[in-house]
């Protein structure tokens, strides 16, 4: 799929504002995958795509979890999370999308992910910090991320628990693996942020 064509495809399917929030997301995707070392083509249209079923109902998105080989546990956590699986479903489905890199990136951008690659951590830092991006912390977050990725992401992740550990939320298992795994070896090289 080309750059062109994915940009109409969220047209039709998100709001205008997400449409942008993805545009974003694109710039800054690009941007680190230059600093990288990334294929800046696929990161572009991982990001542009990332967020295509973020507008479907609640409803759509639970029938694509429980009809297809979705993990089902996703239904027992905040159906904020659920839009990252099921798009990357979607979009290999009805828009013949095979690229493992993208897929999987779209896939866990929300969640995070154990041994998760270059590709998948731009996409998922790339979310979080775009400009309009307005989350306690985000700013030291954009610091960190043109220097260090892997701290980057230990920060995103560690902030996202506290969140949702304040908000008395439950947390999807990818996040805590995700963070435990970089904690080992990023966390405890950074001070205390």
């Amino acid at each position: 799929m080309d750059i062109k064509y994915a940009k109409k495809i969220i047209t039709n399917v998100l709001s205008k504002d997400r449409v942008e929030h993805s545009f974003r997301v694109a710039k800054v995707a690009t941007q680190l995958a230059r600093k990288y070392n990334v294929n800046i083509e696929k990161i572009e249209l991982a990001a542009i795509l990332h967020d295509y079923a973020k507008n479907h109902s609640k409803e759509e998105l639970k029938r694509w979890i429980l009809q297809s080989s979705l993990p089902k546990n996703l239904l027992f956590y905040h159906s904020a999370i659920w839009h990252g699986p099921v798009g990357a479903l979607m979009l290999k489905q009805k828009h013949g999308i095979v690229d493992r890199d993208v897929l999987s990136a779209i896939y866990c951008h929300t969640t995070g992910k154990e041994h998760m690659s270059t590709f998948e951590k731009i996409i998922f830092v790339a979310d979080y910090i775009e400009p309009m991006r307005d989350i306690p912390g985000v700013e030291k977050v954009r610091e960190v991320a043109t220097e260090n990725l892997d701290q980057a992401v230990y920060l995103i992740l560690r902030n996202t628990i506290q969140f949702l550990m304040s908000k008395k939320h439950t947390i999807y298992p990818s996040t805590f693996y995700a963070y435990n795994e970089l904690s080992a070896t990023v966390g405890n090289q950074m001070e205390v942020i």
